[in-house]
């Protein structure tokens, strides 16, 4: 008989990003594709070598916050060793931005999402909601995270990260130049990425500000393949 496949969610941070709701969307598909899920509301649990270890898949949507050395190491240590991690928008690649460690990690930071032309903006969230494309790469085409998906439109907030090389883009999207910007060519930044790291699978999924982009059938599709595929695999048990 093969054993239960085990879930960790972890969510807080900035109430901003909905960690409660949004992950709670996810819990049913987790449950019904065989996990058993544990929900802890703070990184504590990192630091359980015991608990980590018998962890297939870390589900994260903690955004900013902070993180201790014991926590981030215990964090490492488990994907390092084949638990899955993974998570979208600002709940993985906005989290504790003061741990050097926790950024080798996911391979990619958030810098900015770029507003709307100053004069209209009126103080809101929705300045910062722009539309935007999110294409697939030739890797993103084939691979069993992004299959079959189409280059798909938003409005919301389009990330900006910065990211090393390490990471294999499934998904990217591009900062136009305004007149108000600073900058002067666009930027591409990645949208959709995988990274190995040791025995374990991380995957970021950067779209994901609200509820509704969270439902997007698209972005929805890549976050629940994106578990399944990260999770911990035979070869890493």
């Amino acid at each position: 008989m093969v054993a239960q496949r085990r879930a960790l969610v972890v969510r807080g941070g900035w109430e901003g990003h909905q960690p409660v709701k949004a992950t709670e969307l996810f819990l049913p598909f987790l449950e019904r594709s065989g996990y058993a899920v544990r929900v802890e509301e703070s990184t504590e649990i990192y630091a359980d070598a015991a608990e980590m270890a018998g962890t297939d898949l870390v589900v994260q949507c903690m955004t900013m916050s902070q993180i201790t050395a014991d926590q981030v190491a215990g964090l490492s240590a488990a994907v390092i060793a084949g638990t899955g991690f993974t998570g979208w928008h600002g709940g993985i690649v906005d989290s504790f931005r003061a741990s050097s460690e926790y950024l080798h990690l996911v391979g990619g930071q958030f810098a900015t999402h770029p507003g709307r032309e100053p004069c209209e903006r009126r103080g809101g969230p929705e300045d910062n909601f722009l539309p935007h494309t999110v294409r697939l790469t030739d890797l993103g085409r084939e691979h069993p995270i992004t299959t079959g998906i189409e280059d798909f439109d938003l409005v919301t907030e389009q990330y900006w990260v910065l990211h090393d090389d390490l990471i294999d883009v499934l998904a990217v999207t591009t900062h136009p130049t305004q007149a108000w910007h600073p900058w002067r060519r666009p930027v591409t930044s990645p949208a959709i990425w995988t990274r190995l790291w040791g025995a374990g699978r991380v995957v970021v999924t950067t779209p994901g500000h609200s509820l509704d982009v969270l439902e997007h059938a698209d972005v929805r599709t890549v976050i629940e393949r994106g578990m399944v595929w990260a999770t911990r695999t035979a070869s890493a048990s």
